[in-house]
């Protein structure tokens, strides 16, 4: 136990001995820009990528919104034309009715 507690500070002392020494900080910037330049490249194609997906999306949205308005607007006369005819036939039964009482009244 007490080697392996030797083992673990001399690990940390090595470790604090070389992150003191002074790293190429020039070398790193250029590659650090290059990455930023590549990272908002990628940023921007995939802010592009969603953009042209949700356009897509809200077309389809549209699109069935405008087959369900259709539907309902055509359902909508084809019962103006069903209570049309119904009232039609309704009226042309009671002229008949009519007609046939007159005639037995003669």
């Amino acid at each position: 136990m007490k080697t392996l507690i030797a083992t673990l500070i001399a690990g940390l002392f090595a470790t604090a001995a070389f992150a003191q020494s002074s790293a190429p900080a020039p070398a790193s910037k250029p590659a650090a820009s290059t990455e930023k330049k590549a990272a908002k490249a990628e940023e921007k194609t995939v802010k592009a990528d969603a953009k042209a997906e949700e356009k897509v999306t809200k077309a389809k949205a549209d699109e069935k919104s405008e087959v369900v308005k259709a539907d309902t607007k055509a359902d909508k006369s084809k019962a103006k034309a069903t209570s049309k005819a119904k009232k039609k036939i309704a009226t042309a039964k009671k002229d008949a009715a009519e007609e046939k009482a007159d005639a037995a009244k003669k």
